[in-house]
């Protein structure tokens, strides 16, 4: 399995433990990565809401890029993954596509034909790798932890663009969870917004929003938080120490990203998947499970 990996911004600046996660995962799986080192920014959603057709045209840009190599795009990241299906999808309308074709030829020389497709980490463990097979290379089985899926935004919605099978009931970190031995947690906000989008400009709201989710995971038993989404993890980890004054209320509770998860059932040390670096660190229930190896 091969792909050419789209790393998005945040896990080369603000959360580059997630793809040293990443990188130890696929390695330990098997997954052959290539990484787009020429690929830009996906906009993720800035750029459209001014500039629809340039946004499009950035993306099919990357898309150009991992046609030339014949390769499918691995991105890890869940509004990476939603912006760049919506383009995607937008340019299945062969006009529009060639509207696009015709901005990118003329700044770039190149075109963009349609073949190449999108996938999260997370789609291609479930879909394309397999549970089963991911369950086999466990080295480090997590029974007795108890995780709280996050979905995020993008992955879920608009519906129409969403990968989700069923955007209303989705299940992919659910199963992912199980195969590698801990325990999923369900809680009413695992499909609500984190509030990344509105942190700019609504500060208080979008930590509200981050607290509720965090919140609701807590009291629901969950030992940690995993999303698929970089921002959703800024968000609940780098400002739950703001969310806690905000509130008057110690939470506590770590936000994985996808890969750190699966990392740390492939047998990866806390220094592997930099752990350390969240703002809230590994608790009693995660460092439990390194101490028995």
């Amino acid at each position: 399995m091969k792909y050419a990996l789209f790393t998005g911004c945040v896990a080369k600046g603000a959360g580059r433990e997630l793809m040293a996660s990443t990188i130890y995962a696929a390695e330990r799986l098997g997954i052959q990565l290539v990484e787009m080192k020429d690929a830009t920014c996906c906009g993720a959603g800035v750029i459209q809401e001014d500039n629809p057709l340039l946004a499009d045209a950035l993306n099919a840009r990357t898309f150009a890029l991992a046609e030339e190599q014949g390769l499918d795009i691995m991105t890890i990241c869940g509004t990476c993954q939603g912006v760049m299906r919506t383009a995607q999808v937008k340019m299945d309308d062969p006009k529009y596509r060639d509207k696009v074709n015709s901005e990118l030829k003329k700044d770039t020389g190149r075109t963009y034909a349609g073949k190449t497709k999108v996938k999260h980490f997370y789609q291609i463990i479930h879909e394309e790798y397999g549970l089963n097979n991911l369950a086999l290379r466990v080295t480090r089985n997590l029974k007795g932890l108890k995780v709280a899926p996050f979905y995020g935004c993008y992955v879920l919605r608009p519906h129409e663009y969403s990968d989700t099978k069923v955007p209303d009931r989705p299940d992919y970190l659910e199963k992912m969870i199980g195969a590698v031995g801990a325990t999923p947690i369900d809680y009413p906000e695992k499909q609500k917004c984190c509030g990344f989008p509105i942190l700019m400009t609504n500060k208080v709201n979008s930590l509200q929003l981050s607290g509720n989710a965090v919140i609701g995971a807590l009291e629901a038993g969950a030992d940690c938080i995993v999303t698929p989404c970089p921002l959703c993890h800024l968000n609940m980890d780098s400002y739950q120490p703001e969310i806690e004054s905000m509130l008057g209320r110690r939470i506590g509770l770590p936000i994985l990203h996808y890969p750190q998860l699966v990392a740390l059932a492939l047998g990866a040390s806390l220094d592997d998947m930099k752990l350390n670096t969240h703002i809230v660190r590994p608790n009693k229930a995660m460092e439990s499970l390194i101490k028995k190896d």
